[in-house]
């Protein structure tokens, strides 16, 4: 199967990085952007547009994609639930996307720790005043808020125990490229389970 040029390698994380690499020259904001699907208890699908923040490659415990959130939100709530999630990373400058689907592990260490304290502190504080996905009453009430915790927590706030990452294990991952008149280049990689081989397989466009 020729996988030559920007599809070359035997790491699919690897070439989701180099991809991701190249398009932070190219794409104009949030390069980095996913569209992270999940479903709620009756099924129902919610998306919404989420920062990736690292790709850990096959060496690194297996490789997978993790980002960070609220525990307590509705996209926490569902993927604790369910343990599955989907992504699509979409680039209009290259005119390529990553699709993956696989399972979720939470991610609520030292490597969630680090990344929370290279934040800076009005991040930091915003997580311990959001309590994310719940109803509103004003946004002088969130500030308010920011105002009475960074009282109470200072300049070095710790991480939230409600927060960290998710780390994301693909089952499937798919590159796409765009392609003269729609004969785009697909291949996906898929396995049954995460211990199992890559297969590679060209798609139809």
């Amino acid at each position: 199967m020729d996988r030559s040029g920007i599809f070359a390698g035997q790491d699919p994380f690897g070439i989701a990085r180099d991809w991701l690499i190249e398009a932070e020259t190219t794409e104009p904001n949030d390069p980095n952007a996913i569209a992270l699907a999940s479903v709620d208890a009756s099924g129902l699908p919610n998306v919404r547009m989420v920062l990736l923040k690292e790709i850990e490659l096959s060496g690194l415990g297996g490789g997978a994609f993790v980002f960070y959130t609220n525990y307590d939100s509705a996209k926490g709530q569902e993927l604790a639930a369910s343990g599955k999630a989907a992504f699509v990373m979409h680039w209009k400058s290259l005119r390529r996307q990553v699709r993956v689907r696989g399972e979720v592990s939470r991610e609520e260490g030292a490597q969630a720790d680090a990344y929370y304290a290279s934040r800076s502190l009005q991040s930091r504080l915003g997580a311990w005043a959001s309590k994310q996905s719940r109803p509103l009453a004003s946004r002088t009430g969130l500030m308010a808020e920011v105002a009475k915790v960074t009282a109470l927590k200072g300049p070095n706030p710790p991480r939230p125990p409600f927060w960290g990452g998710f780390r994301i294990r693909p089952l499937e991952i798919e590159f796409w490229a765009d392609g003269a008149f729609r004969l785009h280049d697909r291949f996906r990689w898929s396995r049954e389970n995460l211990a199992d081989a890559w297969k590679v397989e060209r798609l139809s466009p």
